[in-house]
């Protein structure tokens, strides 16, 4: 179980046995992308984290909170 999706990336490039920079060129992202990814960082487009979690078959979807808080 990963808690956050800084572990989750983090874990699932090392199992793959990557290091960032071919990480990042695999998912077609910047070096700092995945870095920013790894250390939890806020600012990231929807778009560029789908693409990295794409190498694993996943995504993050936008829900919407009124269907949350009901």
């Amino acid at each position: 179980m990963y808690p956050n999706l800084s572990n989750f990336v983090k874990q699932k490039r090392k199992e793959a046995r990557l290091t960032q920079e071919e990480f990042a060129e695999r998912a077609g992202v910047a070096l700092t992308v995945v870095r920013k990814i790894e250390q939890g960082k806020e600012n990231l487009s929807l778009a560029k984290v789908n693409q990295v979690l794409l190498m694993f078959g996943s995504k993050l979807i936008p829900m919407n909170t009124k269907e949350v808080e009901e």
